[in-house]
């Protein structure tokens, strides 16, 4: 199994994982953005193919497909780009180390896990339960040996490469930005507080956990260059950003957080998981915005390690 193949857009069936996660680093680091996309994972273990009660197609359910080919023009600013090759069936990169599901093992879970989430209710914890339309994974629980060999092997290297990319951007410029790209399924038309919406319009949701992980202004330029496009964008809600985006935004020390997902009516069919004719129209406007992100980031200052953080 090989990277490249991924990046061709094919999804891939291997007997080993030869690179879990890629950086594609630009050409001249001369931006204080990272780019990170932990679900657009699409290589899967055959062993774990067979394992499971689902087919392949249906596996894909949870991928955020193809959202790193939309993001791929980063390193046009100078930015890199971290992307996963794990699928996230398998093992969700966007959640706390040992969010895990009592349901799932054979064993009785140590007192470290977090088994009590609402993401591991919905059986989405760090190794899922389900695929994003809640079908079971597994026709057996499995071993917690199992679940710890995943996070060894795949999970702390990820989050330590993407925690090395956030601290060389901040040593550099003084801030540093995360951008992590998601995409969002379309036909789901509820969220978790009942806006009556209609998903089919809702284009983008931008999350900054309610202002808490990104200065205000760094939302405002993703939203209006969206916006200049003719997309409905709504904030927080029902994404507000997941463990990457809560983790490693801390405006105080320097490092912002923003989650972007987009919706996979924009750019693919969703039950094929094949591109759209739309694909190349909204990677330029996705171009557009990285840019200008870029160029609105590059013209202001404030985004640095506060007075009160720097004394400490």
């Amino acid at each position: 199994m090989n990277s490249k193949a991924q990046d061709e857009g094919s999804v891939v069936v291997g007997e080993e994982f030869p690179t879990p996660f890629e950086v594609i680093e630009p050409p001249q680091l001369t931006s204080p953005l990272v780019f990170s996309s932990p679900h657009s994972g699409r290589c899967y273990l055959s062993s774990f193919v067979a394992a499971s009660r689902l087919d392949l197609a249906t596996l894909r359910r949870s991928e955020d497909a193809y959202v790193d080919e939309l993001f791929s023009c980063v390193g046009a600013v100078g930015a890199p780009l971290l992307l996963a090759h794990v699928p996230r069936a398998y093992l969700d990169l966007n959640r706390e180390p040992f969010e895990l599901d009592p349901k799932l093992f054979i064993e009785s879970l140590p007192n470290f896990a977090n088994t009590r989430s609402l993401r591991v209710a919905a059986g989405l914890g760090t190794i899922p339960r389900v695929v994003s339309d809640a079908r079971e994974i597994y026709p057996a629980k499995l071993t917690l040996k199992e679940a710890l060999k995943r996070i060894e092997l795949f999970y702390y290297p990820y989050h330590s490469v993407l925690r090395s990319l956030m601290a060389r951007a901040r040593e550099r410029f003084g801030f540093a930005i995360l951008i992590d790209c998601h995409s969002m399924p379309s036909t789901s038309t509820k969220d978790h507080h009942n806006i009556k919406s209609d998903r089919r319009r809702l284009d983008f949701v931008i999350g900054d956990r309610y202002g808490a992980s990104a200065d205000r202004r760094i939302v405002l330029s993703v939203e209006d260059r969206l916006k200049r496009h003719g997309y409905h964008i709504q904030r927080n809600r029902p994404y507000a950003g997941g463990f990457i985006t809560e983790h490693f935004g801390q405006p105080d020390l320097g490092w912002h957080a923003l989650q972007i997902e987009v919706s996979r009516a924009l750019y693919m069919d969703e039950v094929k998981i094949e591109k759209s004719i739309r694909f190349p129209q909204i990677a330029k406007h996705i171009a557009e915005l990285v840019m200008g992100l870029s160029y609105d980031v590059a013209a202001r200052e404030g985004f640095g390690v506060s007075q009160r953080a720097a004394a400490e």
